[in-house]
């Protein structure tokens, strides 16, 4: 769900004006009935029954595109890629991967199937953290088994610049050089996905605060991701060929839900049968069951235990270039997270990271991902003028019961 300073949004509010779980949209022949949710299993929301893995690929027989959403710091959600992909390779289809995280075109992806590049030589020549600011560990397997299996890895996003000049000039505005990124068109006129958008910000004050023209840009940049994602995912599946061809691309929550996002965009101009699956917890982060969704939330739920702290520290913060320093400011630090209580600051400069300097988000996420839970990470910042050390332990908080605090 994180992509450039829109998506950033998506993880860092809270308390929500409608529940992205029960809205009555998508698929006019599911949305006024419920599906259930059962931990470690597979609901087809179609049929309304319980399946295994070992099921599924029968059930997705015909279908040419996957979408399947992700919690991307949830490790769960990668387990289930892993489950899908190596179930559907199992059964004989034909199988390639689309994956969010990298731009149509980029760079790498065919060394590291070859066998050339180590992961830290794959991260380097790709710009895994250039373009994606999670943790490498979090799909590692999933790389793996592709390399293993000679499974195509497809890069289907936009360049990041082309979603945030979206955002801020429209289509109207873009430079021939931006609108490179984009299909033809791209479909905006979707009131429901504009509903689920608006329930994705899950904070009353940023509604509030929001205008309508600003509510446009914002959803007008999600919609060509969306497209974009769909556009590169079908010309690659076209390449494969055959009739038994599938690509499952790999995407956060957020474009998948409701098939309004990536689904709807791909319909436009791709007439064979897509599918969606999405995990969902059976419980909420106040801890209270989750026992059902909306039907039409995707063709199929997998039940995953709650979500807690993730895998890998998160630093809890969103940031922008400042153009006349060249450095990262701060815009955004997350409640209750190691940089709210190391006292890092919206409005902070970034300059040094244990005393690397740091002047873009790949150097940032890079140094980030060396971090484990426990460690420490001391950060130099300009604020007001004035140059200070501030000091980061990343620590998670234990309930009583032993859970792990959010």
């Amino acid at each position: 769900m994180r992509f450039l300073t829109l998506a950033s949004f998506f993880l860092s509010l809270s308390v929500s004006a409608e529940d992205p779980l029960h809205l009555p949209i998508g698929d006019p022949a599911r949305r006024e009935r419920e599906a259930a949710v059962v931990l470690d299993a597979i609901t087809d929301t179609a049929r309304g029954d319980l399946i295994t893995p070992l099921e599924l690929p029968a059930r997705l027989s015909g279908v040419r595109l996957l979408l399947t959403g992700e919690s991307h710091t949830d490790m769960d959600s990668h387990r289930i890629q892993m489950r899908v992909l190596e179930g559907l390779h199992a059964a004989g289809r034909k199988v390639a991967i689309g994956l969010e995280m990298f731009p149509a075109g980029a760079q790498g992806l065919d060394a590291w199937m070859g066998g050339g590049f180590s992961e830290e030589k794959f991260l380097q020549a790709s710009g895994w953290y250039r373009h994606w600011r999670y943790n490498w560990g979090y799909y590692l397997d999933i790389f793996l088994f592709a390399r293993e299996k000679k499974i195509p890895l497809v890069a289907v996003n936009a360049p990041r610049e082309t979603i945030s000049a979206v955002r801020r000039k429209g289509f109207e505005g873009l430079s021939e050089e931006e609108r490179k990124g984009l299909p033809p068109s791209v479909d905006t006129e979707s009131a429901e996905h504009l509903r689920l958008f608006k329930a994705s910000f899950e904070d009353a004050g940023f509604h509030a605060s929001m205008t309508e023209e600003q509510w446009k840009g914002l959803f007008a940049a999600q919609c060509a991701w969306d497209a974009a994602m769909a556009w590169h995912a079908v010309q690659a599946l076209e390449k494969m060929g055959g009739e038994s061809a599938i690509l499952i691309l790999l995407a956060g929550a957020g474009h998948v839900q409701y098939g309004l996002g990536i689904q709807r965009q791909a319909a436009k101009f791709f007439k064979e049968k897509i599918a969606t699956l999405l995990p969902v917890a059976v419980a909420n982060d106040q801890g209270r069951p989750v026992r059902g969704v909306k039907a039409s939330y995707a063709d199929f739920l997998w039940g995953v235990p709650a979500e807690e702290d993730p895998l890998y520290p998160n630093l809890g913060i969103s940031t922008r270039t400042r153009e006349e320093e060249k450095r990262l400011e701060i815009i955004h630090v997350e409640k209750d997270s190691p940089a709210e209580k190391a006292g890092l600051q919206a409005g902070d400069l970034l300059l040094a990271l244990d005393g690397a300097e740091v002047r873009d988000r790949e150097t940032l996420n890079r140094l980030l991902a060396a971090k484990n839970w426990g460690d420490a990470a001391g950060f130099s910042v300009k604020r007001k003028g004035e140059v200070l050390a501030v000091p980061v332990i990343f620590r998670r908080e234990a309930s009583l019961s032993g859970k792990m605090l959010r």
